[in-house]
């Protein structure tokens, strides 16, 4: 019996978790975490650590990170 390799997995933008623009759900689906707490995670880092360098990671990662392949 042959045994496929699983296919890797992928980071892609969330079309159901989706605030803004998906990043922080699509992050949550590829840890198998609740978006949610993503979310939270990401408000309390940015109060603590300041607005500016999270705000330019979150708007790199729009770039960066695709939305998933269309579903036929």
């Amino acid at each position: 019996m042959v045994h496929e390799a699983p296919a890797p997995r992928r980071l892609y933008r969330s079309r159901d978790n989706r605030v803004f623009a998906g990043i922080l759900g699509g992050i949550g689906e590829y840890l198998n975490v609740d978006p949610v707490a993503i979310r939270v995670l990401y408000v309390i880092f940015t109060a603590v650590t300041g607005f500016f360098p999270l705000i330019i990671a979150y708007l790199i990662m729009l770039f960066i990170i695709p939305e998933p392949p269309a579903k036929n």
